[in-house]
């Protein structure tokens, strides 16, 4: 069973991005490489900050879209204290 896993990164600029990937660190490496989502790009580095890991691929996307409906308060409060208004961690 392969992982699917939703993600929430932090940019640089303090923004949240949420995307789906089934090889975490390797879709980590591609946004910090410029070569992942055009959000992400001018907004490098970005850092993990949230992780969930679901069973099927639908279960999975059927969270990203929960979270990318999230307010940015509602997103604080789902990655944490790692996380701050500010941007910094």
């Amino acid at each position: 069973m392969s992982a699917h896993v939703v993600y929430v990164l932090e940019c640089a600029d303090g923004t949240l991005y949420t995307g789906y990937t089934t090889d975490l660190e390797r879709r980590v490496d591609e946004h910090n490489d410029g070569t992942g989502a055009k959000y992400t790009r001018g907004r490098t580095p970005v850092s993990v900050v949230h992780t969930e890991r679901y069973g099927t691929k639908s279960t999975a996307l059927s969270r990203e879209y929960e979270i990318k409906q999230l307010s940015r308060v509602q997103k604080e409060r789902l990655v944490g204290p790692e996380c701050g208004t500010d941007g910094q961690p």
